[in-house]
């Protein structure tokens, strides 16, 4: 599969499938493609369901094959950002914000990872329910806003509001952390909670988290009268 990412704020992947070949989404992500290209919607079994309804993706995923011939599809940005290829390989996990997947190939798996311990469980947020890509082959994420890589050694940890944690290597850990001090929790706009993600491995933030966007609109919301 040769795929190619245009755009800047808004992008889109547009990948050109050999005949025969396959790639695999979530309901509804489809932007445009061929003709030849056709669609094959899949449950993948019971368990896997009602994982992907816990992960807050479809309930199913549809199946795109060139049938015949070469073909290209595309696949947009649901919201102002990036799209990362990355390549997945055995052994070598990936865990992802939810929603983040756009696509794949087809010997990518997509699980629902749970983070294990019982504060992030409670006060986490993405970082309780994520997705796990395992497998072999070129997965699509979006990232809302701009990435930003780091690299974390053995025992390293970073602190990250929550919401902002958009990819991270399997090796990495995740726990939650109160904020300290009762005048910072209160009158520190932070909130209650950061997530403490701890390496080894890789990390990947973004820079513009969807409820961040709508936490700074609510203000301008109208608000109703009641009648």
């Amino acid at each position: 599969m040769k795929y190619e990412i245009k755009g800047n704020t808004l992008p889109v992947v547009i990948c050109e499938l050999e005949a025969g070949e396959t790639i695999v989404t979530e309901g509804g992500a489809m932007s445009w493609m061929d003709s030849n290209v056709v669609m094959d919607t899949k449950g993948g079994g019971v368990g896997k369901v009602f994982g992907r309804m816990f992960s807050g993706e479809s309930l199913f995923k549809n199946e795109y094959t060139a049938k015949g011939q070469p073909g290209k599809i595309a696949f947009a940005s649901s919201f102002p950002g990036s799209i990362r290829a990355v390549e997945i390989k055995p052994g070598q996990d990936i865990i992802v914000q939810k929603k983040a997947f756009l696509a794949s190939e087809k010997d990518v798996d997509l699980s629902v990872f749970f983070q294990k311990k019982l504060g992030a469980g409670l006060f986490g947020g993405e970082g309780f329910i994520m997705q796990r890509l395992s497998g072999s082959g070129t997965a699509f994420i979006e990232i809302d806003g701009e990435a930003v890589e780091y690299e974390l050694a053995a025992g390293q940890s970073m602190i990250i509001d929550t919401g902002y944690l958009a990819m991270m290597d399997a090796t990495c850990s995740i726990d939650i952390q109160t904020i300290k001090g009762a005048k910072n929790m209160l009158l520190g706009g932070e909130g209650l909670f950061n997530t403490v993600v701890t390496g080894p491995g890789r990390i990947v933030l973004q820079t513009m988290p969807v409820y961040a966007v709508a936490k700074a609109l609510i203000p301008y919301m109208p608000v109703s009268s009641g009648n």
